[in-house]
């Protein structure tokens, strides 16, 4: 496990992975682009987010702005296409990336959109060992992509205040997923460039749980995010979390 002293903030950076990100940055607002598999998959993530926070924080999706008065992180950003939507709802957001490229891109595009976003360079460990505490912390597809899960999801617990909500998204690791999110969306659908995804580092929903529970956090919810290649839409599951899943998690 590496050491979340504020000696060591960025310890689960790795380097290869921020540098596949770097080379895509320009281009996570292109509907058509590298990041298309997010932007269809985003309306489902948005709908479980916004969900669980309204359950969580007894907020009224209705409302004009029910996230008002709510401190949310989103970390590993990107563009922003979670924090926009946050920001919308009347969230106090952060967005935090280790990748530098991506934040003028994100920034740019909040300004664009009329939208006050606090985006910054940097890692859960760097905000944790400030103090930051927050409201929500939302951590999607991220986890897959650090050298030591433990030790970033033991920063995204410190970074949230006792009875903060956390959800976190990241694929399974099965012969499916590796069919699916490797072969199927790197080499023969080409949404992503090859070698985005590195199979030995999926998670399985078990062992995420494990990992939680380690990091103190109290797992609640697992759904998973299906895939429908005859309507090319996505919908939460209940049962299937064979490939792409959603956690939620509550911090004591």
């Amino acid at each position: 496990m590496s050491d979340l002293s504020p000696a060591a903030p960025t310890s689960t950076i790795d380097a290869g992975e921020i540098a596949k990100f770097e080379a895509m940055a320009a281009e996570w607002w292109d509907l058509e682009g590298k990041f298309k598999p997010l932007h269809m998959l985003n309306p489902t993530r948005l709908d479980y987010i916004t969900n669980q926070i309204a359950a969580e924080f007894g907020r009224d999706l209705d409302a004009p702005a029910p996230f008002e008065g709510l401190r949310i992180l989103d970390i590993g950003c990107g563009g922003g296409l979670l924090c926009e939507p946050m920001a919308r709802l009347g969230a106090t957001i952060v967005g935090v990336d280790a990748a530098p490229r991506n934040i003028p891109v994100a920034q740019i595009h909040a300004e664009q959109s009329g939208l006050t976003i606090d985006y910054r360079v940097g890692t859960a460990e760097d905000m944790a060992a400030d103090g930051e505490q927050f409201d929500v912390v939302l951590n999607m597809e991220v986890v897959e992509h650090v050298a030591d899960p433990l030790a970033y999801l033991t920063a995204c617990q410190q970074l949230l205040k006792p009875g903060g909500l956390h959800i976190c998204s990241t694929i399974n690791r099965n012969p499916k997923s590796f069919a699916m999110a490797i072969v199927g969306a790197e080499y023969v659908m080409r949404w992503l460039p090859k070698g985005t995804h590195e199979w030995n580092k999926f998670i399985t929903p078990d062992e995420l749980f494990d990992l939680m529970r380690q990091a103190g956090l109290n797992p609640v919810d697992r759904k998973g995010f299906k895939f429908n290649p005859l309507g090319w839409s996505w919908s939460i599951s209940d049962r299937d979390l064979s490939v792409n899943y959603v956690t939620a998690s509550l911090k004591p």
